[in-house]
């Protein structure tokens, strides 16, 4: 082998290993997160992604951590939506801390190929949000993320009217 061969595969094997062990932290996060919080309860039709974003979101909430919260939302490089997000994440956390921290069910609805409402009940203090989960990027690179565009708190005034009050009671299907 000469050594720029050599070079070029030291440098394959090295930034492999580096990738690896990026994937490898985010694994160890996610298990020492979902080992930290209280089980999440789920009802409709999540996909594995649009479950995992829902998770996280619940856990931000808890642990009132804005900046953890804001980097779920889509778009976040849109600098017009960058301020939008940062109070949204300040609202939402002043707003549902305390009842993420305890009992949870997150109830997904329809199909959630690209995108899916998600709707969360806060059992403990009787809250109720609902959000819309999404696929970002021209092609999906941008992985799941969470819609976060209320700066004004009294945008988030609670449930829509077709939401019910339990989970499960629209067998996990929007109204038409």
């Amino acid at each position: 082998m000469t050594v720029s061969v050599r070079a070029v595969l030291a440098a394959v094997l090295a930034a492999g290993a580096l990738s690896a062990c990026g994937a490898d932290e985010d694994r160890l996060q996610y298990a020492t997160d979902y080992s930290g919080h209280a089980p999440l309860g789920v009802v409709g039709y999540p996909t594995s992604d649009s479950l995992r974003v829902t998770q996280e979101l619940v856990w931000r909430l808890a642990d009132g951590r804005p900046g953890a919260l804001e980097s779920l939302a889509a778009d976040p490089d849109d600098k017009g939506a960058r301020e939008e997000i940062e109070k949204t994440a300040q609202n939402w956390i002043r707003a549902y801390r305390q009842g993420a921290g305890g009992k949870v069910t997150a109830e997904f609805y329809d199909e959630g190929s690209v995108r899916q409402v998600v709707v969360v009940y806060f059992h403990d203090t009787a809250q109720i949000k609902v959000f819309q989960v999404r696929i970002t990027g021209r092609t999906g690179e941008g992985g799941w993320r969470v819609t976060m565009r209320e700066p004004d708190p009294k945008e988030d005034q609670g449930a829509p009217d077709w939401v019910p009050r339990t989970p499960g009671g629209l067998g996990s299907k929007t109204p038409l």
